[in-house]
């Protein structure tokens, strides 16, 4: 998950140029679906590890009434708030030539 902490991407909405998107396939439908591919496998994993890390402080009471707030458990919740959306990570990834992909119909491969 490092990776992902370490991210450059933006915070918020952001315009890109449509040229660089579809450079390195020269199909712009190509090159967001090799990006929203990628965006729900960086969604997944950060999804496995907060929900791993939540489960740290669960408690497995069956008593409704019992409800305790963690503070450490807020604190994992909000670092993860503040991420950049796994999109815009994926369209960092796909600029700086971090994604790998091919045609798997092709042949000749």
């Amino acid at each position: 998950m490092t990776k992902y902490r370490e991210s450059k991407a933006a915070q918020t909405s952001k315009t890109y140029n449509r040229n660089e998107i579809e450079a390195s396939t020269g199909n712009i439908y190509e090159a967001l679906s090799i990006i929203a591919k990628r965006s729900q496998q960086i969604n997944l994993d950060i999804k496995k590890e907060l929900h791993e890390k939540l489960d740290e402080f669960a408690t497995h009471n069956d008593s409704l009434e019992e409800i305790f707030e963690n503070k450490e458990q807020i604190e994992v919740s909000r670092f993860y708030e503040r991420l950049p959306k796994p999109q815009a990570m994926a369209i960092e990834e796909w600029l700086n030539n971090k994604i790998y992909s091919r045609q798997t119909d092709d042949p000749n491969i």
